[in-house]
């Protein structure tokens, strides 16, 4: 049995409170789905700037009516330092996903990233401390990175960020090693990778590419390559980012706190071949996609060229172990846009 089936089991039959920040966001709303088809107290903190009421509802619809008293949403910020400790008030675990998360948002106001991805970080952090929470598992980035050329990534490398929302990342694992020194407070950061799946929002400037692309072959647009596509990620579905939250929060391994953890897949994927893929999964799934080819823009500032997880240290310390492949991933991501996509 893996450490993750043994971890849900044990929550199964003994539920937890958790606290979501940002939990009406894409990563979120996955977060708060599993949890509550775990049987735990989940309570959700989002301003509803970025993520949707409609995400809640729908994971309210998909666990089953049942479950829905579990659930307790706060339209609220992590600006407010009496907000964040009130929602921290008896709470077992964090999942601090709540971020100003685009690149380009970011070169345009840094101001308003370093806010939420520092300021607001930071109110969080000191709430959980205060509040006795037990573990506060954090979402961090692999911009933290930049573009250091050497593949694959692993967390001792030094970050030199080349965007203001990959400097804020690596300011708050730093702020997080800090507060486990310090304090002894008990915070694991998680530098996530290209995070794809259901409810990724496929609008607006600053859209991720697979729902982007994805939405635009649907409707028979052709999508956008911001360069010559050979620029590489380590694209993993949101099943993946589902587990190592939940094992980075319940781990008992005490050399874990305070550290930071690549989740990825550990495989890199240009985007000429991503497009390939997106295809070769809709063709899977019945749909004529013959026409739309991409159009090749200017790359984009600010963005990485090459990405790449190596994430042994994931494997050993948490137990973490991919369990949806990339192409896997695109056929679910797929088959829910085609369900959802109005």
């Amino acid at each position: 049995m893996s450490r993750y089936q043994e971890i849900k089991e044990k929550l199964l039959s003994t539920p937890r409170t958790w606290l979501v920040t940002g939990g009406a966001g894409f990563i979120g709303s996955n977060l708060v789905k599993s949890l509550l088809q775990l049987g735990q107290y989940v309570r959700v903190l989002d301003d509803l700037s970025t993520g949707y009421w409609e995400n809640v509802a729908q994971v309210i619809k998909e666990t089953g009516h049942q479950k829905t008293e579990n659930l307790t949403f706060r339209n609220g910020d992590i600006y407010s330092l009496e907000t964040c400790s009130s929602l921290c008030e008896g709470v077992d675990y964090v999942l601090h996903q709540a971020a100003q998360v685009s690149v380009p948002l970011s070169m345009e106001d840094p101001l308003l990233n370093n806010r939420t991805n520092v300021d607001g970080f930071l109110n969080m952090l000191a709430a959980a401390r205060n509040s006795g929470v037990k573990t506060f598992v954090f979402a961090s980035s692999c911009a933290v990175y930049g573009n250091d050329p050497e593949l694959p990534k692993t967390e001792d490398m030094k970050g030199f960020p080349v965007s203001p929302y990959g400097l804020t990342k690596l300011m708050a694992e730093q702020y997080a090693a800090l507060y486990h020194s310090i304090y002894g407070s008990r915070p694991i950061g998680l530098r996530y990778f290209n995070v794809f799946g259901p409810r990724q929002d496929p609008g607006g400037a600053y859209a991720a590419v697979i729902p982007r692309w994805i939405s635009m072959l649907l409707s028979g647009r052709s999508p956008v390559i911001y360069g010559d596509g050979e620029q590489t990620r380590d694209f993993c579905h949101i099943d993946n980012v589902v587990q190592a939250n939940i094992l980075a929060a319940c781990t008992v391994n005490e050399e874990a706190f305070g550290q930071v953890f690549n989740v990825g897949c550990g495989r890199s994927t240009s985007l000429n071949e991503l497009f390939g893929l997106i295809l070769d999964s809709m063709r899977r799934t019945g749909l004529d996609v013959n026409g739309p080819r991409p159009i090749h823009e200017a790359p984009r500032e600010g963005d990485i060229i090459h990405s790449k997880a190596d994430i042994t240290k994931a494997r050993t310390f948490l137990g973490y172990e991919p369990q949806v492949s990339v192409s896997q991933g695109l056929e679910r991501s797929i088959r829910w846009y085609l369900d959802n996509l109005k």
